[in-house]
């Protein structure tokens, strides 16, 4: 670990300096006063008194220095046959363009914008747009629920709305201006405008006075000129579920997060100016924010925005044809992914049919990447899988195998190492560190690094209920695991899916892990559900690969009997069934909560961010066969 244990340590005896340094690879307007302003703790702001803008950062200064004509975004549309590149100077006159057309109407700096839209470019001309004016975007997913959207709106009080006429799924349209338009209704807030994006799939009816087409009235506007922010005003504001019901607005300052970002993409992800990334997530989520829209235009590499699946749009090849197409250096998604192409494609033939000579390195996060997959996709590509770890609420990396600084050892089932800015550390219920190798809370010593969220959107004491007062001095991630004799971390689970088994406690995900390992199945879920004699017990969910013919009941009663030789007989793990399919979040995330609430009968609501609402249905009456779900409480 020499170069990345010297660089960690370089941190640690100073950070600021290191951080100091890392803020020379943006442009400042006037560089700050400060590095770090702790006078408010534990609140904390970085590069205080500076002046910036993030548009000019991802698009003019790359204009300026003759990269004008290189490929900034390229959008491939397998779900519309559509295939557009953008450079940088045609991406820069897009965005002066719709800024010019949205300060036409009153749009300044500090106003909130909210964006409601597909996977298409004009959702990250629209977040780049906001940045050049100073206005505060928040991407809601496009057809999200209209009364999810509406307590965005009431939170945020937008002047203005942003959105399409529909978003375009395999096989289906769905129309987001019916939503758009319930939730606004619905909302006590009224936006002053909405623009709508006219898609000849499907055209949208607009509301007189209200309502204007993007197509009429962005086309030949006057470029709108960036506007200098304060280094700590808000860029964006990202809402996550919030466990009382109400969102929580992630706050993202501008020029912490572009020193982060931009520190990323070089030191984690190894990319350089020039190179072609693609993430493969949606704008909606914190990795589209980071990865799609800002952290590759920050460095001068080229971002892909793909508006496709991957599988089903064509097949299971669909992601080694974009990085085949493109020249794609790194690709970074979900392990979900990764298993529907498993689960489709096990011997992975399709990757045969395309050359990936100049892809070398997959990275992993969202979900826990199980070894399984991660051996699966090296024995498939040949090149590093690197699984790493991190948050809405930090919005880049905090644990990972530093690419760009020197490629660690993997270890199957962590994310590697502490990135320089987070001193990680896993503590009991009294607030004591645990021995290495013990599970216990995954807390990070305050402050938090640059880029990661400095509070709550005016909710200050929000933020200090939700994350810092349970561990005073630490924020607490909500993720349960452990450090192991070299400092690798491993993350087990969600703080609440640590079970207690007859007093044991054991990580669902150890479980998991375990589950994948069998050649027969492609991707899995543990949950503890109440027993009166033990507390919890485990029951594991599981979808078979394709091509699977044995019967049903004889993978599971191997399943068990593989979890308990690995595990052992404390984990009482008995009960495995077979399912078609799990329940996931639009960004992979497997809903075990809500499973776990279905099995036991608890009052449950249909999570805002679900793929497919029709799945949980499913799982309830699998779980009625194996006894559990005695009563329907449903989802409201």
């Amino acid at each position: 670990m020499g170069a990345y244990s010297d660089m960690y340590a370089r941190w640690q005896a100073d950070p600021q300096g290191f951080w100091a340094q890392a803020a020379e690879a943006i442009d400042w307007v006037a560089k700050p006063t400060a590095i770090l302003d702790d006078s408010a703790k534990p609140i904390y702001r970085w590069f205080p008194g500076g002046t910036v803008n993030t548009a000019w950062n991802c698009l003019d200064r790359h204009v300026l220095a003759g990269r004008g004509d290189q490929d900034a975004l390229i959008y491939d549309s397998p779900v519309t046959n559509i295939k557009t590149r953008f450079t940088y100077a045609q991406l820069l006159a897009k965005v002066a363009e719709l800024a010019g057309a949205l300060r036409l109407r009153g749009i300044e700096k500090g106003d909130r914008v909210i964006i409601y839209m597909p996977m298409v470019p004009e959702a990250v001309f629209a977040m780049l747009a906001c940045a050049r004016l100073g206005a505060i975007h928040s991407v809601v997913f496009g057809g999200f629920a209209a009364k999810e959207l509406a307590t965005r709106i009431d939170d945020a009080k937008p002047k203005a709305i942003l959105s399409a006429s529909c978003g375009v799924e395999p096989g289906r349209t769905v129309a987001y201006k019916p939503l758009l338009d319930e939730a606004i209704e619905i909302a006590q807030t009224k936006p002053g405008f909405c623009l709508i994006l006219q898609r000849p799939m499907l055209e949208a009816s607009l509301v007189a006075g209200r309502d204007f087409d993007w197509g009429k009235v962005v086309p030949g506007s006057a470029p709108a000129d960036c506007v200098p922010v304060a280094s700590t005003d808000p860029l964006y504001v990202l809402y996550t579920s919030g466990t009382t019901g109400i969102p929580k607005g992630v706050v993202r300052d501008n020029a912490g997060h572009m020193v982060a970002l931009a520190w990323s993409m070089k030191h984690i992800y190894g990319i350089e100016p020039g190179e072609v990334w693609w993430a493969a997530s949606d704008v909606g989520w914190v990795v589209g924010h980071s990865y799609i829209a800002y952290g590759p235009l920050l460095v001068g590499a080229t971002s892909i925005l793909y508006e496709g699946k991957p599988v089903g749009t064509p097949d299971a090849g669909a992601f080694w044809r974009v990085i085949a197409e493109y020249g794609v250096a790194a690709l970074f998604c979900a392990p979900t992914a990764f298993r529907a192409i498993k689960k489709e494609d096990p011997e992975g033939k399709l990757v045969g049919q395309y050359d990936l000579a100049k892809f070398r390195t997959l990275f992993l996060a969202g979900e826990r990447g199980d070894p399984d997959t991660i051996q699966w996709a090296e024995r498939l590509l040949g090149v590093p899988v690197i699984d790493h770890w991190w948050q809405t609420e930090s919005g880049w990396p905090m644990v990972a195998n530093l690419v760009g600084v020197e490629l660690l050892p993997v270890k199957y089932g962590s994310p590697s190492v502490p990135v320089p800015g987070y001193d990680i550390r896993v503590l009991d219920n009294d607030n004591k560190e645990v021995a290495r190798g013990d599970i216990g809370s995954i807390v990070v010593k305050l402050p938090l690094a640059p880029g990661a969220l400095p509070t709550l959107w005016h909710n200050d004491e929000g933020y200090i209920r939700s994350y810092l007062q349970d561990f005073p001095g630490y924020y607490k991630t909500g993720d349960a695991g452990y450090i192991d004799e070299d400092g690798y971390l491993y993350v087990m689970s969600r703080t609440d899916d640590i079970i207690n088994v007859a007093g044991h406690r054991l990580s669902t995900g150890g479980m998991e892990e375990v589950l994948a390992s069998h050649q027969a199945v492609a991707e899995c879920a543990v949950i503890g559900v109440a027993d009166a004699l033990k507390g919890q017990v485990p029951i594991g969910f599981v979808v078979l690969k394709s091509g699977v013919n044995r019967p049903e009941a004889e993978i599971e009663r191997e399943l068990v009997k593989l979890v308990r030789d690995r595990i052992g007989p404390v984990a009482a793990f008995k009960t495995v069934t077979v399912v078609k399919r799990l329940p996931k979040t639009r960004s992979g995330k497997i809903l075990r909560g809500t499973m776990r609430k279905i099995a036991d009968s608890e009052a449950w609501t249909m999570p805002a961010t679900i793929d497919d609402p029709v799945i949980l249905d499913e799982i309830a009456e699998n779980l009625r066969t194996v006894g559990y779900a005695k009563e329907a409480k449903g989802a409201a």
